[in-house]
């Protein structure tokens, strides 16, 4: 576990030397297998054809290592909308909110509209950072879930994951977002790709770029809300060194 200001500092500047180093080539960054991914077509808003290749692949490994930040945390997994409520009351869960920068999934009930506040910080930091480079907004397609509602998920959803157990949905915890990535082009994949390999590596996220429903589902540690405390003695926006590490800075 990091540690205090001067040892994320010391980390993140050994990150950004990494980044730097094969930052023009995301596909070094991938952390799981390297077996050629079955090719799958979706046409992105620019009109492109793109075939599946995702820097983080969904796995066993990934949901299990999600299971151990929720218990490490020692949250519930929420049962249904009663449990649901007193955590909003509470102020345990806060809302996502719509901005310039970001856009919430119509469909998506407004109950469920709320997560953990430093899942939020992360969302409106990738938001913010994201239109900047791009002038578009990004989409919440999913956020915090009740045990009840993912039984209902998995009959529909064979690939959902469970409501219980040790490989059961972080969702359940308000710790996780889904992130549209259907509609991006290959250029913002891979500038969300290397953003999140950026915090992947400092131990504040655990993504997964699911096929299925096309988007990023990033389960977001609590120590993303140290990390982000530390890098505004940095930079004026909490990611900013991020974004100069992929080279995407104006």
């Amino acid at each position: 576990m990091i540690q205090g200001p001067r040892k994320f500092r010391t980390l993140h500047a050994l990150l950004l030397s990494l980044i730097f180093t094969v930052g023009a080539h995301p596909t070094a960054f991938a952390l799981h297998g390297t077996n050629p991914p079955r090719k799958l077509k979706r046409t992105s808003h620019h009109g492109r054809r793109l075939r599946w290749k995702p820097m983080f692949r969904p796995s066993r490994e990934s949901l299990l290592r999600q299971n151990e930040e929720v218990d490490r945390l020692q949250l519930p997994r929420i049962q249904d909308d009663a449990e649901l409520e007193e955590l909003k009351s509470s102020h345990a869960l806060v809302p996502i909110e719509a901005s310039e920068t970001l856009r919430i999934q119509p469909s998506l009930e407004p109950s469920r509209r709320y997560c953990r506040p430093w899942t939020r910080d992360f969302v409106q930091d990738l938001s913010e950072i994201y239109y900047r480079q791009f002038h578009e907004q990004i989409q919440v397609n999913s956020a915090v879930r009740t045990v009840k509602v993912q039984k209902k998920l998995r009959r529909h959803n064979r690939n959902a994951a469970p409501a219980e157990g040790e490989t059961a949905s972080s969702h359940l915890a308000g710790i996780t977002v889904d992130l549209q990535r259907r509609g991006m082009s290959v250029e913002q994949i891979r500038f969300v790709e290397r953003y999140l390999f950026y915090l992947h590596a400092l131990g504040l996220v655990e993504p997964e770029e699911e096929r299925r429903h096309w988007c990023f589902h990033i389960m977001v540690s609590d120590r993303y809300a140290d990390w982000r405390q530390s890098q505004t003695v940095l930079a004026p926006h909490p990611a900013e060194d991020a974004l100069t590490a992929m080279g995407a800075s104006n």
